[in-house]
């Protein structure tokens, strides 16, 4: 294990809480504004559903979509494996406009962040792109050396985005200079979680990072044995995600030690869901085509549901409701307290991309190029 000490000043801390509490200010009701919705990646919507749901439209995209949505001002945001950033009605399903990234390399896992009139999101070139949000036309790009899968955040006047080449970037979200760049020895695939105007993630180089927002300096560097692809969802000072070394694990980032691990012992296979977080349980899916919830105090299972392949997708809670896909292409909604299946939609194509839920309506794009939206 390697630590270093935070460094502190009255005035980048103050710095610090503005920003995070602009970013907080744009997650409004009915809205998801980025990756997780929130900076913590909670995965938490605002509301309940409002059921029964029904497929109220489907959007054809022309290729693969494995970018999981953002939604704001009625607006949902996400991207293909053709290279187009689709801006589409929430209401109606109609297309608003497309920016084209890179028609080569196109849009992977990289999911869009929406912040004052501005969207960003990398693509497989290893771009990260500022789009302004009514017109579809480009504010400025910044080259990475990589791809970029992981997805962005804003907080206050920076945008992070992590890439393969194995560095997390702050560059100024006005106009995409760099700002500061952080070396890990390996990708940078999860998306970081902010809490306390520090950046944390785990690293495919087995180490669970924080990183100070305001200057890139290192906070933390605790060795975990596990590469990590997921995204840590933070709650009271907690990380929780899922590793490629097949288990869970929380780490106490006050402590800087590990609190507990999850290992399933029958089943071992890794994790890539990042988890939803509330009413002090962890829910997220695994290769080992099951759903999870898991006792954030504890991490004992509360309940383990089935599907029929793998679940790559990262669940959405609304309410007492999870709405997660799976790669058997379906989307599933399952009671948060029971585990119970609540309700079902086949579409026939696998999903890897995960829900976003707002205004009433959960959106979610499948492998085939479609993308839904459901609804009361």
């Amino acid at each position: 294990m390697r630590f270093s000490k935070a460094l502190r000043s009255s005035g980048s801390v103050a710095l610090l809480v503005a920003g995070v509490a602009t970013v907080f200010a744009q997650t409004t009701p009915d809205a998801w504004p980025q990756f997780r919705r929130s900076p913590a990646l909670h995965g938490v919507a605002s509301a309940p559903l409002q059921e029964p749901l029904r497929r109220v439209w489907t959007y054809e995209a022309g290729s693969a979509v494995e970018s999981s949505p953002a939604i704001a001002g009625g607006v949902v945001y996400i991207g293909s494996s053709g290279g187009d950033l689709h801006a589409i009605d929430l209401a109606t399903g109609a297309v608003k406009w497309k920016y084209l990234t890179n028609k080569d390399l196109g849009i992977g896992e990289s999911s869009p962040a929406v912040a004052n009139g501005i969207v960003y999101v990398g693509d497989l070139a290893g771009v990260l792109h500022a789009v302004d949000a009514a017109t579809g036309k480009a504010r400025w790009t910044f080259k990475t050396g990589a791809e970029i899968k992981s997805s962005p955040v804003v907080a206050g006047t920076r945008v992070l985005i992590g890439s393969y080449d194995g560095k997390l970037y702050g560059l100024d979200a006005a106009t995409g200079k760099a700002v500061w760049q952080y070396a890990t020895d390996n990708y940078v695939h999860a998306t970081p979680a902010i809490w306390n105007g520090v950046a944390y993630f785990g690293g495919c180089d087995e180490f669970f990072h924080g990183v100070r927002v305001s200057d890139g300096q290192q906070v933390v560097k605790l060795s975990t044995d596990g590469y990590t692809a997921a995204s840590a969802a933070l709650d009271a000072g907690v990380a929780y995600y899922g590793t490629f070394a097949n288990d869970v694990i929380a780490v106490d980032i006050a402590a800087r030690k590990v609190k507990w691990r999850f290992e399933d012992p029958d089943r071992q296979f890794p994790f890539y869901s990042s988890a939803a977080i509330a009413s002090g349980v962890m829910v997220l899916g695994g290769r080992d085509k099951q759903v999870r919830a898991l006792d954030l105090a504890t991490g004992k299972p509360r309940w383990v549901f089935a599907t029929r392949a793998r679940v790559d997708s990262s669940p959405a809670i609304a309410g007492n409701r999870v709405v997660v896909g799976s790669g058997d292409g379906r989307v599933y909604v399952i009671d948060l307290t029971t585990g119970k299946l609540v309700w079902e939609f086949e579409a026939g194509a696998g999903f890897s991309g995960s829900p976003a839920i707002a205004d009433g309506r959960v959106v979610i794009g499948d492998i085939d190029g479609r993308v839904y939206a459901f609804g009361k």
